[in-house]
């Protein structure tokens, strides 16, 4: 434990406890942000004269000279102890022992897990964006592309592939959003909340949120120290987005298998076997699929940390830390490689060349006997089934399918033949009719896609406006802050 601490209640700890009990390894991503919020603190204390400007200059010339030159290590036991401990050794204790009036450990570094987490969140959402630029890229180029879709791992009907990454693009705007609710919750400062009851010195709490670019307070204090629900719902987000990205992972791998032969992957994100030399592995995007595991592990653990926690704070929160910039780590790294591999596959625009794939088509031959020959839908589903059994039998096509086996079928199921044209069944079995011939909305026709196209191009430049303005906040509010502390230091050197 820190030396400045053992000095009064306790005697020196043992190195390994120490050692077992530290944050310092999690701590190392929030210097940065302690720093601001000592600064930020002494400012607050100087405004409402708890403490005297010489005292606070002094306190933030030392807390400047710390930038970028903080090495942490066991003895300092956390980030906290290990500035004030800087501080006091640059200013003397007189001077800085008042660094901590008003606050403690508790609101500080639920303070700095937010501020920090913020940052992150951005850089999430910058990159979900950049995804999705590559997605509608993808799209845009492989607009005349089809292949099959599938329902239970089962060809079902034909789509355009960029229709498919559409849905690609949709699942992660959902992600994008849930990540800017959560944002909103995050930013909410708990300065000034103490250990657990505030403090009897009169602080200005707000000043504290303002300064530190923080849209409110978490106003209760026993509330602002001991929850990390705003953590919790950042890794239930990203876990979502986890599961939503991992499935469209899944299809990659297996659609660049032979058997699939939808998709080829770039060598660069494949590998190949150390004894099978006509191997392509899909290693890049396996190992996304597993991490995902450990993105809803993290989540799983941090939520069974905190299920029977008494109120207040407790060491036990120091646990789930780790698990947060793990599951920020992972996403960030797998967003980034998938960003740039959906830029690069190359989809096989032959794939209808396969005569199993026919049979696609067949839902809507049930529509034309429906719609055309007024035959009720479950009536046609019937007797396409029973066709299409015929024709799988014979080792046919359904583009062997002719207007005597629909005649026949009929017969034998509805008590009538029904008489269909041949040129009906040949436009019925042709995949781009088919996905033509669907221009619902929300459907795989051209115009359809294209137009979904140009609307989630407006839909990046909302989004794109919404999260460079909680970026420019944040710069703008550091730039204040640090000019504050300038106009401090200058100040203090005019007299």
């Amino acid at each position: 434990m820190s030396k400045i601490l053992r000095r009064g209640r306790l005697k020196p700890t043992k190195t390994d406890i120490l050692k077992f009990t530290s944050s310092i390894k999690s701590d190392e991503k929030i210097i940065g942000q302690v720093l601001d919020i000592n600064k930020a603190h002494i400012i607050m204390l100087m405004e409402e004269k708890i403490i005297e400007p010489t005292v606070g200059a002094k306190i933030l010339e030392a807390l400047k000279n710390l930038e970028g030159k903080v090495k942490l290590n066991l003895s300092h036991e956390d980030v906290h102890m290990a500035i004030e401990e800087k501080v006091i050794e640059s200013v003397g204790l007189d001077v800085g022992g008042n660094i901590h009036i008003g606050k403690s450990r508790n609101d500080q570094v639920a303070t700095a897990l937010r501020m920090r987490l913020r940052e992150e969140l951005i850089r999430i959402m910058d990159l979900t964006l950049d995804l999705q630029r590559s997605i509608l890229e993808a799209a845009k180029k492989n607009l005349e592309v089809i292949i099959p879709g599938y329902t239970h791992l089962q060809p079902a009907q034909p789509i355009r592939y960029s229709h498919y990454l559409i849905s690609f693009f949709d699942a992660l705007n959902r992600d994008l959003k849930r990540l800017i609710d959560a944002y909103e919750r995050v930013n909410r400062c708990p300065m000034g909340a103490g250990a657990l009851a505030t403090t009897s010195f009169s602080i200005n709490r707000k000043r504290m949120a303002d300064l530190l670019g923080f849209n409110g307070l978490i106003e209760n204090s026993i509330d602002a120290v001991s929850s990390r629900d705003f953590a919790l719902e950042v890794m239930a987000a990203i876990s979502i987005m986890a599961v939503n990205t991992s499935r469209y992972v899944e299809d990659m791998i297996l659609w660049s298998t032979l058997e699939f032969n939808m998709l080829e992957l770039p060598d660069e994100y494949s590998s190949t076997s150390s004894i099978m030399p006509q191997k392509k592995n899909p290693e890049v995007l396996e190992v996304i699929r597993a991490r995902v595991s450990h993105v809803i592990g993290n989540l799983l653990s941090a939520l069974t940390i905190m299920k029977s926690l008494p109120t207040g704070y407790n060491l036990d929160m120091q646990e789930l830390t780790p698990k947060l910039w793990e599951t920020v780590e992972t996403t960030l790294n797998s967003i980034s490689i998938l960003r740039d591999l959906i830029r690069k596959i190359k989809v096989n625009r032959e794939v209808y060349r396969r005569s199993f794939l026919s049979f696609t088509t067949s839902t809507e031959l049930a529509n034309t006997l429906t719609r055309k020959y007024k035959i009720p839908f479950r009536a046609a589903h019937n007797i396409v089934g029973a066709s299409v059994k015929r024709l799988i039998e014979d080792g046919k096509s359904l583009s062997d399918l002719t207007p005597e086996i629909i005649s026949e079928v009929s017969e034998r199921m509805l008590g009538r033949k029904v008489e269909v044209s041949m040129e009906d069944l040949e436009s019925t079995v042709n995949p781009e009719g088919f996905v033509e011939s669907h221009k619902t909305v929300g459907g795989p026709s051209r115009i359809e896609v294209e137009r979904m196209i140009n609307s989630r191009v407006n839909v990046l430049d909302e989004m794109e406006k919404q999260i460079s303005k909680l970026r420019d906040n944040l710069k703008r509010c550091e730039e204040e802050l640090n000019e504050i502390v300038d106009s401090y230091l200058n100040r203090e050197a005019i007299t």
